[in-house]
């Protein structure tokens, strides 16, 4: 699957792996999909889980937005919340792609190229693809796209979404 990706010279080397010097912002627009969906997630949780503070409601959201995306938090507090609370985290896991489809193709790339930087560093993130399949949030017809087209993709989500300001042309024009 990860193999089959078709070079683009501008961004990839050789081997199929992604250049290194794009490696940092492909990450950086992973992580702008997972704000987006952090911030999703948290509005959606407000008016429920009335058992739970607000920072505990904000820690459920974080330790969903981990699990979807396989990140290990190494606070002990967190973890500790995390393992507490694993089968409430697992049912918001199993709802995200009812709930947020809109996100689901944003989701899908972003996991996609979290997994394709992870194995340019010799990560293997596959596991949090097949996760992501499981849940329904993974697209698997949805084509890869090329790491320049996902990061403009996410520009543009950043901006519907409010968390980027847009550039306008007189901004981006070289002086």
């Amino acid at each position: 699957m990860i193999q089959d990706i078709p070079s683009e010279k501008s961004e990839e080397s050789p081997g199929g792996n992604i250049d290194s010097r794009i490696l940092p912002v492909m990450r950086e627009a992973v992580t702008l999909v997972q704000m987006i969906f952090f911030g999703e997630l948290k509005k959606d949780l407000e008016n429920r889980h009335n058992e739970l503070s607000g920072q505990e409601k904000k820690w459920l959201t974080g330790s969903v937005v981990n699990s979807l995306f396989g990140t290990v938090n190494n606070d002990p507090q967190l973890s500790a919340f995390a393992g507490k609370h694993r089968e409430t985290i697992e049912d918001e896991l199993r709802s995200i792609k009812d709930k947020f489809p809109e996100l689901l193709p944003h989701l899908t790339d972003a996991l996609r190229m979290q997994t394709l930087c992870d194995e340019t560093d010799g990560v293997n993130s596959v596991p949090t693809l097949l996760m992501a399949r499981e849940l329904g949030v993974l697209q698997e017809e949805k084509s890869l796209p090329m790491p320049s087209t996902f990061m403009i993709g996410v520009r543009k989500l950043g901006v519907k979404f409010g968390v980027v300001s847009q550039l306008n042309a007189e901004q981006t024009s070289i002086q």
